[in-house]
């Protein structure tokens, strides 16, 4: 038995018949090719799958596919414009040296996006908490807090 699911992904509007068990980290990934959503732990801990739900982040691997039934989903393919045209936060992590393999970074990016939308001014701390569930075993973190930190100067120069 499969579900018609309707659902906005990165602006565009997908319609698709899915299987009820299906998760939507595999749905992105192989329904949509949308591949920079990744899965490491599938048990929600990592955060690798993060994506934006309604805004709002949220772990992939830890939803079905029908529940994203008529919301928005935004996957770190929606970010920039272009490869030449990056969003601010993927720009600064470019500049910090805020990634190595980058196998945990869109998911860092999808959860910092509206971090920094609620708080645009963080302190390292705050960042750092903010990251506490996004688990990276290459950088150390250092880097992809004074990546985040310089987004939040460049995002609010842009808002200014």
């Amino acid at each position: 038995m499969t579900h018609t699911i309707t659902l906005t992904v990165n602006g565009q509007k997908y319609t698709r018949e899915v299987e009820p068990r299906l998760l939507l980290s595999d749905f992105l990934r192989h329904e949509l090719g949308l591949t920079g959503t990744h899965v490491g732990c599938e048990h929600g801990v990592c955060g690798a799958c993060t994506i934006m739900f309604d805004g709002e982040s949220a772990r992939s691997c830890l939803m079905f596919a029908v529940q994203a039934d008529g919301h928005e989903i935004t996957t770190v393919e929606g970010l920039a414009k272009d490869k030449d045209d990056l969003h601010p936060l993927q720009q600064s992590f470019w500049e910090a040296h805020g990634l190595q393999c980058g196998y945990c970074t869109p998911g860092i990016l999808m959860t910092m996006i509206p971090f920094l939308k609620q708080n645009p001014n963080p302190t390292e701390d705050e960042i750092r908490h903010a990251l506490s569930g996004n688990l990276c075993r290459c950088t150390g973190y250092q880097h992809v807090v004074d990546a985040v930190k310089l987004a939040s100067e460049k995002m609010r120069e842009i808002e200014d």
